[in-house]
């Protein structure tokens, strides 16, 4: 169990982004929608890498407080990241492909302010395969099979868009798509994508197996597994952390014991505290970033300097996130920072397994 006052420093951080919640009843969390203002920094407030962390800090908080409201809160939160980003910007219609009944066979958007241009709205692979993460813990801890279902939904929905065949194998995956899936944004492949991929895919299908009639992921999951093998381990921090919370997942295999191995290698060079992230100047630094790596270590297990470092590492930025004035990059900051602390939901087995 996580220590008292990370709990606090955990629940202050969350604060800052979704509003005061901890006097909420249950009858009053049933009706709470997530705030535009703090909000989690992205288009009429949702954006969807900060709001999967918000989902699966709060499944976290109610496991450490035993507190049902906090599952409440994340049920709250999934709907309306459904009724923002799982709609057209204007907010009148389903994203194409979707409907009422299925609202996540066309996608979630990213949720950025700007509909187009270089840093403008779309669709990231990373980005829905993380939510459909925080759908599958949210299943596991409410022990409600629609949440898995929903997530399946989305990955059966979005793979054809991303990945790409010739003459029936998996060649590539994009990074980035339009909203409505049509158009390549950004070609290249992301780092970890078929990784990722790989392994979140594969949680959905045990999950199924758990909760209902098994999903039918096979093909998606094969498509995945052969376009694997060309990872390292990065010196990019936040890469290098997703990369050892991915393998943590499967740790006895040998792509995860050989990328695990090598990100632990790196990880010593990147903590070093003359030559890397601790040496620097904050303005050298993301805090984002750093906690990625926090996160990493922390599920795939640390002791010794990984310990010292990373705990170095949260407290440097202890403090600096509430006085920053990157109201773009705060949100994502504070809910990674909450999960710094307490990994909680992010760690296999926390829930139970399924």
């Amino acid at each position: 169990m996580a220590t008292s006052r990370n709990i606090i420093r955990f629940k202050e951080a969350m604060h800052l982004v979704y509003g005061p919640f901890d006097d909420l009843t249950e009858e009053a969390a049933r009706v709470w929608v997530a705030p535009e203002n703090p909000g989690a920094g992205g288009h009429r407030g949702r954006y969807l890498w900060t709001d999967a962390f918000g989902v699966i800090n709060f499944i976290t908080l109610s496991k450490e407080t035993s507190s049902p409201v906090y599952l409440t809160l994340a049920k709250r939160l999934v709907q309306t990241v459904h009724d923002v980003l799982g709609k057209t910007r204007d907010g009148t219609a389903r994203l194409p492909g979707a409907s009422e009944a299925e609202p996540l066979k066309g996608g979630l958007r990213i949720g950025k302010v700007q509909a187009t241009g270089s840093d403008g709205d779309g669709q990231y692979h990373h980005y829905l395969t993380l939510w459909m993460f925080a759908l599958n813990r949210l299943a596991l801890a409410t022990e409600e099979k629609q949440y898995n279902q929903l997530a399946v939904q989305l990955a059966k929905a979005i793979h054809p868009h991303f990945v790409t065949h010739q003459n029936g194998l998996a060649t590539a995956i994009v990074w980035k798509k339009s909203v409505d899936l049509q158009q390549v944004l950004v070609p290249r492949e992301g780092h970890l994508d078929a990784l990722t991929g790989f392994a979140v895919y594969r949680l959905l299908q045990r999950t199924a197996e758990h909760l209902h009639p098994p999903a039918t992921l096979a093909n998606e999951i094969a498509d995945y597994r052969a376009l694997m093998g060309r990872e390292k381990a990065s010196y990019d921090p936040l890469d290098l952390g997703m990369g050892l919370w991915i393998c943590h997942f499967f740790r006895d295999e040998v792509w995860a014991r050989a990328l695990g191995s090598q990100s632990l290698d790196v990880a010593m060079s990147v903590l070093n505290e003359e030559t890397g992230v601790l040496g620097r100047e904050s303005s050298r630094r993301l805090a984002f970033r750093e906690f990625g790596m926090v996160i990493g270590l922390e599920c795939f297990g640390k002791d010794g300097e990984f310990k010292k470092g990373a705990e170095a590492v949260v407290d440097f930025w202890q403090g600096y996130l509430e006085r920053s004035e990157d109201e773009d990059l705060r949100p994502i900051a504070l809910v990674m920072y909450a999960a710094a602390l307490i990994p909680g939901a992010f760690r296999d087995g926390f829930l139970g397994r399924g």
